[in-house]
């Protein structure tokens, strides 16, 4: 038997959010707890969600959170959470001292590498789009310089020729 088996983990996790209108705001955290609520080996214990507020300095944009404290079987299914739902803050609250077997850690570990691979990829994909879209953008500014200057061209070749006929 493993030394966490029998030991649920006690976390809180605040979530963020921020836009408008601050019914969205609500209406959002509302769905992301329920979602939690659903994942594998996953209780939620409470639940605090504050109303949103007005962001300094910001017309008409406003921010809230939620607290939010859970109970999960194992640290893997909290390594889980933490990726897939972002919070802004995670606490610990139990137990006191964690203790697990190296195929705990292994599969923690393991999570862990595939989601960075995972942001990785996507962030790798994303600069080559970016690439792409520089060097069209890049092509299409000189192709519509070089039109501008044959239209240059063309006007200052006209000219001369209205002055000869009059």
């Amino acid at each position: 038997m493993s030394s966490t088996e029998n030991k649920k983990i006690n976390s809180m996790f605040v979530l963020e959010i921020l836009g408008r209108p601050p019914e969205f705001l609500t209406e959002t955290l509302n769905g992301l707890v329920k979602n939690i609520g659903e994942e594998k080996g996953v209780s939620i214990k409470s639940v605090k969600i504050n109303e949103p507020v007005l962001m300094k300095d910001q017309k008409d944009f406003y921010t809230s959170f939620a607290e939010v404290e859970i109970e999960t079987e194992n640290l893997l299914y909290l390594t889980i959470l933490m990726f897939k739902y972002m919070p802004a803050y995670i606490e610990i609250i139990s137990p006191q001292n964690l203790s697990f077997t190296n195929a705990e850690l292994s599969d923690v570990l393991s999570e862990l590498t595939r989601r960075l691979h995972g942001y990785e990829e996507i962030a790798r994909i994303l600069q080559n789009e970016k690439t792409i879209l520089e060097r069209r953008l890049k092509e299409a500014m000189e192709m519509k310089q070089e039109k501008k200057e044959r239209e240059e061209k063309k006007s200052e070749n006209a000219e001369p020729k209205k002055k000869k006929r009059k």
